[in-house]
């Protein structure tokens, strides 16, 4: 058999199955349609902000936790002529790059959820107030 034939033997073979599988998920409530209804879950996103908050709390407490001995480790090799010394000293700034970049990320999604739950609640009693409003101006009719 040749390569093409193979290939298109396989590709005709994980097309079926993609699409078998597709057919076969169960729909997911509320995934449209029939569930017009908004929810928002204050304590769901006051508990994934929490620990948003919380772990950046402990990044920034512990991400740095071997900064000093790897600075150290990788001069004192790179001063020795080792290679490593050098490969060490671009893991650490590999391993800052990525930290701050996380604690960027948690930062993030603590805020946007805070300001999510904030925004809702507030959304809620604008709605609560124009319902009761709407029901005063039908008493004086």
């Amino acid at each position: 058999m040749s390569f093409e034939e193979e290939w298109a033997s396989v590709r005709s073979a994980s097309a079926t199955n993609v699409s078998m599988r597709l057919n076969q998920v169960a729909p997911e409530p509320g995934g449209g349609g029939g569930n017009a209804d908004l929810s928002v879950d204050q304590d769901k996103l006051g508990a994934i902000g929490s620990a948003a908050y919380a772990l950046h709390g402990r990044l920034v407490k512990d991400g740095n936790h071997a900064r000093t001995n790897t600075t150290e480790a990788a001069t004192g090799m790179s001063s020795n002529g080792f290679l490593t010394g050098s490969a060490m000293s671009t893991v650490q700034e590999t391993w800052s790059s990525q930290l701050n970049t996380l604690l960027d990320a948690c930062a993030n999604i603590s805020n946007h959820l805070d300001y999510s739950a904030a925004s809702h609640a507030k959304e809620e009693e604008d709605i609560r107030a124009a319902l009761a409003a709407s029901k005063i101006n039908e008493y004086f009719k």
